[in-house]
């Protein structure tokens, strides 16, 4: 009770005040808060205390400030913003590959964007900590007395302790307001101590200017140094110094900040705390250099004063153990704006204080590229560069393990060896049977390696295209996850990829690495030394032009083509040779070979110059003919068949028709019919689209009755464009079956077959009321079977109506003797066709040819879905 009467008591007497929620402890409102409703409007009666007020005391009290986002997520990003972060990613792009690849160093420091900036707060508090208004002081009392403060520090300066008043912490140090509250707890509470700490901490606005990626005013935290508002503001662009960061206080210059310091040296000596009002101004970028070649970080660095050269390749990082020291390449312009280049020696004292000057490109030279005594290795190996070359190494001393040192996706049974003659800078390529040196090694294949000589280690195209299924599987696996995953919680964002980018193994084909050895090979060709190049082609596993085999058997070219495929004949291939006749004219001769005995040894023949090796196929090889036999077959599914066997003989073979078979209605489908009808289809259509061009140029002078044409018309491209071609070829299955005197119909890859049931249906299509198909009665009429769909519509054209029967055939009943009229009886399966009156069109003959187009297409389609 006490305790609560000293609760209403401060709030009675600090209620009128603005401090009134300050001076109360956490610890008393949650006793009061505890207290029974009844209890608490007693207490707040008795000491004339709006209950009310008091709880809005204590939410106000309770209330903690919220952080605030002074950077907008990326998401928030608009599309003007990212148009404009591509576009300055394209430029800096481009700005690289002008300087030879080379990226101005420490701008990578600020890549990304931070969702939010929000600087540890969770530290100690430097002494030096000058408090101000937002600061909370957190004052924890104990011994006689248990209550734990907040105190914020109010627009004035001061902080309202309870039952003493303000007192004045504004500008002191925290270290020095510590001290005083202290001493004034220890004078005014009898056995009370206290310990102070710093809640929140205020924030304030400061100033990020010039070459800043994003410049402007932000929020930040009172702990903020320069370089936590320079993350606010996404950092400093290419375009900005980063040796000369200024901090400026009132229009006075406070510091410099050199971020060099900080990125090689790790020093935040010059790093200052930011105040209110501070301005942090990036000037425009100082002189730069280029430095490349063995250094550990080459890049553009910017100079700040003189830098010597020693100077600069520390700020590199310094040499590489493979650097050449004593050749230092620097290119620069001279006084006539020539560029010029210089050398210097990095073992010397004078080449160490050489001075650099804007606008240099330096390169350190490499100990392999001063001495040649290296062998490199390109394409498809795990670590491919150069490596030293020694007397006596081999390929084996260099390529250790296939599994290893290549890539999976590697291939290892064929290498390439290009060889440079130092007495006259002409190329040669030796080949190699990689596993075969592996295998045995210091036997035959484990060639004797040379300086400067250069693998190539080609890929394998059927590794790399098995790995691409699977990868395409493994990211369709990864995808359906990930849209499990999304419906699951809107939260997640799926599985993470396992590879982010896809190796292009098409880099290391036949085709690309030796690009630059047939073009150094055909460069060096001249008379009495000729093009040493050959060409492969057939089917062999990478047919293309290749350098000439040193043994220049048939044998070794065929294996660095791949080998030959199974397809390929082994009873003969072609060997075209360029040569000169006597009259010294350009003549080609061509060469049969048995290549069967050339693999096997038994003959040989030497390629020569620009020879083209042509491998055979076997005939037909592998080419699998079928036909799908569906329906009332004894034993239907698709046959293999051979080349000239007919209709007859795929039905013999699968057992005949079944006793339900109605061949009267087969229907047989061609392919190549399929093809030619989907020509016609798209010629109709071309047409009928440039006619309905027209009809709508000739407008609607007619009473309207260019509108109707327009829409007749229209309707009838629609049909065209909804009709799907069949390939139906008409043909009398009973006597296919039966009859050895009908035509035979020899197969064709693709065929199809399709035996229906005995119908019991007529069907009627085209300009009728309803068009449907009727139970087939004995004694109903063509007209019969018109007059139950409703009728001709009025476009109908009745003096053309045509039925198709079940085998394809088409018979006019107006024409026809067989059907003798109108009036003669139709048989199940046949079909009616009701054709559109073109000739109401306004002699469009072009639509008459149209619509029996899509009839046909549409009666054939019918017929098999019908099935």
């Amino acid at each position: 009770m006490n305790l609560t009467k000293r609760l209403l008591m401060s709030l009675a007497l600090v209620l009128p005040a603005t401090t009134a929620a300050q001076s109360i402890s956490q610890s008393q409102i949650e006793q009061f808060k505890s207290m029974p409703r009844a209890q608490q409007e007693a207490l707040a009666s008795q000491y004339g205390v709006d209950l009310d007020s008091i709880a809005g005391s204590v939410s106000q009290q309770s209330q903690r400030p919220k952080n605030v986002n002074v950077v907008e997520p990326v998401d928030a990003i608009s599309d003007e913003e990212r148009e404009r972060a591509r576009q300055e990613q394209e430029d800096n792009e481009e700005q690289d590959r002008k300087n030879g690849g080379l990226k101005p160093y420490g701008y990578d420091l600020f890549v990304g964007s931070p969702t939010t900036f929000a600087p540890v707060t969770e530290i100690p508090i430097p002494n030096n900590y000058t408090l101000g208004p937002g600061d909370v002081l957190r004052v924890q009392l104990w011994g006689k007395e248990n209550q734990q403060l907040e105190l914020p520090v109010s627009r004035d300066g001061t902080v309202s302790f309870p039952q003493s008043g303000p007192q004045t912490v504004a500008g002191l140090t925290f270290d020095q307001a510590r001290q005083q509250i202290k001493k004034r707890v220890s004078e005014q509470y009898i056995g009370v101590q206290a310990s102070v700490s710093l809640g929140e901490l205020r924030s304030m606005r400061v100033f990020v200017l010039g070459e800043a990626r994003n410049a402007g005013s932000y929020t930040v935290s009172s702990l903020s140094t320069i370089t936590n508002a320079l993350y606010v503001s996404g950092g400093i662009k290419r375009t900005g110094s980063l040796r000369k960061v200024q901090h400026k206080r009132d229009g006075k210059l406070v510091g410099e900040l050199d971020l060099y310091d900080l990125l090689l040296a790790g020093d935040t000596s010059d790093d200052n705390r930011l105040q209110p009002g501070d301005v942090i101004f990036i000037p425009p970028v100082g002189d730069r250099v280029g430095i490349d070649g063995e250094v550990y970080r080459p890049a553009l660095y910017e100079l700040k004063g003189g830098t010597n050269l020693q100077e600069l390749v520390s700020l590199a990082g310094g040499l590489t153990p493979q650097a050449y020291p004593q050749l230092v390449r620097i290119e620069r312009n001279n006084d006539d704006f020539l560029r010029i280049i210089a050398e210097a020696n990095l073992t010397t004292s004078k080449g160490k204080q050489a001075a650099v000057k804007p606008g240099d490109s330096i390169e350190v030279a490499s100990i392999s590229d001063i001495t040649g005594q290296y062998v490199e290795v390109k394409g498809a190996a795990t670590r491919p560069g150069r490596y030293a070359w020694v007397p006596g190494m081999r390929v084996s001393s260099v390529i250790r393990s296939l599994d290893n040192d290549l890539l999976r996706e590697a291939d290892k049974r064929y290498a390439a060896i290009v060889r440079t003659d130092p007495a006259t800078d002409t190329v040669s390529v030796i080949n190699l049977r990689l596993r075969q040196a592996l295998d045995n090694p210091g036997g035959e294949n484990d060639i004797l390696l040379q300086e400067k000589d250069q693998f190539l280690i080609f890929a394998d195209e059927g590794k790399v295209s098995a790995r691409s299924e699977d990868q395409n599987d493994n990211e369709r696996n990864r995808e359906g996850a990930r849209r499990r995953n999304q419906e699951r919680s809107a939260n997640e964002t799926g599985i993470q990829d396992e590879d982010d980018e896809d190796e292009d193994y098409s880099r290391f084909s036949r085709e690309v690495l030796f690009a630059p050895v047939l073009q150094r090979l055909k460069a060096q060709a001249k008379p009495g030394a000729p093009q040493q190049t050959i060409r492969v082609t057939g089917p062999v596993r990478y047919p293309g032009e290749y350098p000439l085999p040193a043994s220049g058997k048939v044998a070794d070219a065929i294996y660095v083509a791949g080998g030959l495929k199974d397809s390929a004949s082994l009873y003969t291939a072609e060997l075209a040779r360029f040569g000169i006749d006597d009259e010294g004219t350009g003549e080609t001769k061509v060469q049969n070979l048995d290549l069967q005995a050339i693999m096997k040894g038994e003959s040989s023949v030497t390629l020569k110059s620009r020879d083209r090796l042509l491998i055979k196929s076997i005939p037909e090889f592998a080419q699998a003919k079928t036909i799908e036999l569906d329906g009332e077959v004894r034993y239907p599914g698709e046959y293999t068949i051979r080349d000239g066997e007919t209709l007859r003989e795929v039905l013999q073979r699968a057992g005949g028709l079944t006793d339900n078979a109605f061949p009267e209605g087969a229907i047989f489908t061609r392919e190549k019919l399929r093809q030619l009808e989907a020509q016609r289809l798209r010629e109709a259509e071309e047409r009928l689209q440039s006619d309905l061009v027209g009809v709508q140029l000739e407008g609607d002078g007619f009473g309207g009755q260019n509108a109707e044409r327009t829409q007749q018309v229209q309707d009838l491209l629609d049909e065209v464009q909804d009709s799907r071609p069949v390939g139906r070829m008409v043909i009398n299955l009973a006597s296919v079956v039966e009859s050895d005197d009908y035509q035979p119909i020899r197969l064709q890859d693709g065929d199809t077959l399709t035996v229906p049931t005995i119908p019991q249906a007529v069907s009627v299509f085209g300009e009728v009321q309803f068009p449907t198909s009727h139970l087939h009665s004995e004694g109903l009429t063509v007209d019969d079977y018109l007059e139950r769909s409703g009728g001709p519509t009025r476009q109908a054209d009745e003096e053309r109506v045509y039925v198709v029967k079940a085998d394809g055939s088409v018979m006019l009943p107006e024409k026809s003797r067989w059907f003798g009229g109108r009036s003669q009886q139709l048989a199940p399966g046949d079909t009616i066709i009701v054709p559109i009156d073109v000739d109401r069109l306004n002699q469009l003959e072009l639509w008459s040819n149209v619509s029996q187009i899509v009839y046909q297409m549409a009666l054939g389609a019918a017929a098999v879905g019908n099935l």
